[in-house]
């Protein structure tokens, strides 16, 4: 909620200063998220009236203009804006005004005719990011007054970043309410009278969605003047509001949802047809939207309509036919009160998000409809005449929720906010927040107004209570109960060190949406069932992630875009799986490497990550368990992994997680640059490793033999590993692999490779003979296990 300072202190002024009341604001729970001036800084700008305009001698599109601004002469200013003519006010840079961005007005010679100040535009103001031309000023506007003084320049917008539950301040009308209160000064609201009727036309109405659509007002008005304009005070406002003006219709729908909180619609009356349904889409209706969007309407949507088509959606947008024109001289005005529940996440579906469905969503005062609609017809009348019928109201009172009475107990008060209120205060508080307040024996028995949805609970008048006394006059109590220590278990899976060692092999951790698109989950996770949400952000982010790689994915898009090849990213956090009515929310790790193994260098060649970079990572980030030997990396498939650079993490014969290289048709369809490596593991129980246990080292030598020996091409070094460690589990300390061949004297389909065998025992030095009987076993055993022979 964006508004004007000077607007709201037309309702409420108390004596603070613009700091002093957005730390009020924000104090009392309605976030100021900035402040900032209505328009940049300048000075020597005065309002002038052109007296004539004349065409330049020397160029077609430039006028010289006789300008008075209230000098002893008029002055001759050279312009070129297509939109000045004679008879206008306009504000005038003097020689020597400086103009935002320190430009300095200095008399000049424009093709050969003299030119002694500017006629100025909203851009060259400051006022606006662009302007068709100069900025033409009423036509009372007093000649050679400080254009600043005369357009109140000296403002500040502020913007409340307001929570869900607080829709009754997305109104000047509730944000004066709130300022009165914190105050205790009088909040001053312009009048709204009833007009007189003058004509008895009425436009029939159907509500046959009572329980989406509680209240329905609508008022025509006729022969409105077409030629009319917004006034500047309601086009400064609008603009400072973060709106932009359109036309007088328009531009008074916008104004009264911003002063009063109530989104309002302007119909064009021609194109309306016998007259108003609110009623749910029918199947395969479609509907053009004021931007011009054609969609298609589903049978859960709110619309308005009239006998034979929709004509807006209802909250959210209206249709482009039945929008008001530049000719319409007959509107109908809309103002109704539609169920949040009807509204919420229907604008989002569509891909839409407007001020109007902002403002629903959140909950509109349900007795605001009639009021609303009086103001802007008043408003109207003034800028652009118009005849105004009877308003014509269609109610559900039973589909209106009546605002609980709710028991208010002294002692309750001073139990949860910790501090002793007395009950005059409590029932002053009250009562300027418009509550209907009724005094009883354990307290008071309170009614909030019809505006307040967010007030349900005793709680929530304490609250209400705790913000307005002031929560820094609520002594700080540290409250005291009797603390249990308790560590975790040592051999747990330390998820901090893990990041830790992952942040020391130069990864970085990211954190992103658990929200991703159903697209991007069909796509990488099609196995598992999608957790759809409600109330999605947008339709982007409609579905909960089953795996952390989407997140992981994007990120890397998002860097390759901004011209980092070289990418180590991991994450941790939950995943979303559907089982049945249940959904698990499983905690998961997962990494991301692509681009350079090492950052560009002189001292060494540059190569591409490959699979085996990844594991080697996700070998230490094992590691950490103390059981790396328990591992293992089985050859496997996977939905989104290249069929054969992929592989699942297991532990006793239980899958921990998988890695692998993404596959290329995702890649593809990603815009990824280069092959994308990934692994992803499940922290539970499969994580918990063992203590360290103290092992004297040996006093014996260890004694090395390399053999090299030939098998088959598809035989894994984990399952040589496991073969030999079987074969000499006493004696073998570790095994190492230092060669792999395929080519000349290697059969096809075979594979060479050279190891390392590392032998010690701790009682005795090993003799020739007991090494080579361990040799002996180690060689049968992968004779008969792998077909491996020795290679010659």
């Amino acid at each position: 909620m964006r508004f004007s300072e000077a607007w709201l202190r037309e309702w409420v002024d108390p004596d603070v200063g613009t700091d002093a009341l957005a730390e009020q604001l924000s104090m009392a729970g309605l976030e100021v998220d900035s402040v900032t001036p209505v328009a940049a800084q300048f000075e020597g700008v005065y309002v002038g009236a052109v007296l004539s305009r004349e065409q330049h001698p020397d160029a077609d599109k430039l006028g010289v203009c006789t300008v008075d601004v209230g000098g002893e002469a008029p002055l001759q200013i050279v312009c070129g804006a297509p939109n000045v003519a004679a008879g206008q006010r306009v504000p005038v840079a003097l020689v020597g005004a400086v103009l935002p961005g320190g430009f300095k007005i200095k008399a000049a010679k424009l093709r050969g005719v003299e030119s002694r100040g500017m006629i100025c535009s909203e851009l060259e103001l400051g006022m606006a990011d662009s302007s068709e031309g100069i900025l033409v000023l009423p036509n009372d506007a007093p000649v050679g007054e400080d254009f600043r003084c005369y357009m109140g320049l000296d403002d500040q917008a502020i913007e409340v970043d307001l929570t869900p539950d607080r829709g009754d301040c997305l109104g000047l009308s509730g944000i004066a309410r709130e300022v009165g209160v914190i105050n205790r000064s009088p909040v001053t609201a312009p009048p709204i009278e009833p007009v007189a009727v003058s004509i008895e036309e009425r436009f029939p109405v159907r509500v046959e969605a009572p329980a989406a659509c509680p209240r329905y007002a609508c008022r025509i008005v006729r022969n409105i003047d077409p030629d009319a304009q917004t006034p500047l005070w309601m086009q400064e406002r609008l603009r400072r509001s973060g709106l932009r003006p359109i036309s007088p219709v328009v531009d008074i729908t916008n104004y009264v949802m911003l002063e009063l909180g109530q989104p309002m619609h302007g119909f064009d009356l021609r194109q309306l047809d016998t007259e108003i349904q609110v009623r749910m889409a029918r199947p395969g209706e479609k509907l053009v939207l004021l931007d011009g969007q054609e969609i298609g309407l589903r049978d859960d949507t709110l619309v308005i309509a009239d006998a034979s088509k929709a004509v807006a959606m209802a909250g959210i947008m209206g249709g482009e036919h039945s929008g008001v024109a530049r000719d319409t001289v007959d509107i109908l005005f809309e103002s109704a009160f539609f169920a949040p529940t009807a509204i919420i996440g229907k604008s989002r579906s569509y891909g839409l998000h407007t001020d109007s469905s902002h403002r629903f969503e959140r909950g509109v005062d349900p007795q605001l409809q009639v009021r609303a609609l009086e103001r802007a017809t008043g408003l109207l009348l003034e800028m652009a005449g118009g005849e105004p019928g009877p308003v014509v109201e269609v109610v559900s009172s039973e589909h209106i929720e009546a605002r609980p009475q709710i028991l208010l107990r002294r002692n309750r008060v001073a139990r949860v906010l910790g501090v002793g209120i007395d009950d005059a205060t409590i029932s002053d508080i009250l009562t300027r927040l418009e509550m209907r307040v009724e005094p009883v024996e354990e307290g008071w028995r309170v009614t909030a107004p019809s505006c307040r949805f967010d007030i349900n609970i005793e709680e929530d008048l304490i609250e209400e209570v705790g913000r307005i006394y002031g929560y820094v006059n609520i002594p700080v109590r540290h409250g005291g109960a009797a603390a249990k220590m308790s560590g975790d278990p040592e051999a747990e899976f330390d998820l901090h060190r893990a990041k830790q060692l992952l942040v020391d092999r130069e990864y970085q951790e990211v954190v992103t949406y658990s929200f991703i698109s159903p697209e991007m989950h069909d796509l990488l996770d099609p196995g598992h069932g999608s957790v759809t949400l409600a109330n999605p952000i947008s339709a982007d982010m409609s579905v909960m992630r089953t795996s952390l790689w989407p997140g992981l994915l994007q990120t890397a898009l998002y860097n390759q875009s901004r011209q980092q090849s070289r990418i180590r990213i991991f994450e941790s956090g939950l995943r979303f799986i559907k089982r049945g009515e249940a959904i698990l929310q499983d905690p998961m790790l997962a990494g991301l490497i692509c681009g350079g193994r090492s950052a560009e260098q002189w001292g060494e060649a540059s190569a591409m990550v490959d699979f085996f970079d990844l594991k080697a990572d996700l070998e230490a980030v094992l590691a950490l368990t103390g059981c790396a030997d328990g591992f293992g990396f089985e050859a496997d498939e996977h939905p989104c992994l290249h069929p054969g650079q992929s592989a699942k993490v297991v532990r006793n014969d239980e899958i921990v997680g998988y890695i692998g290289m993404l596959h290329p048709e995702i890649e593809k369809k990603l815009g990824l640059n280069g092959n994308a490596f990934v692994f992803e593991l499940r922290l539970d129980e499969k994580l918990v490793g063992r203590l360290p246990v103290f092992r004297a080292l040996s006093k014996f030598p260890s004694i090395r033999r390399d053999i090299a020996i030939v098998l088959d091409r598809e035989i894994s070094f984990a399952r040589v590993h496991d073969c030999i460690q079987r074969a000499a589990p006493q004696t073998l300390q570790s095994i190492l692999l230092f060669d792999v061949y395929t080519g000349e004297k290697v059969d096809s389909g075979r594979k060479s490779i050279a190891l390392g065998l590392i032998l010690q025992e701790t009682s005795h030095t090993l003799t020739d003979e007991e090494v080579e009987r361990v040799m002996a076993r180690v060689l049968q055993a992968l004779a008969d296990e792998l077909d491996a022979q020795l290679r010659d």
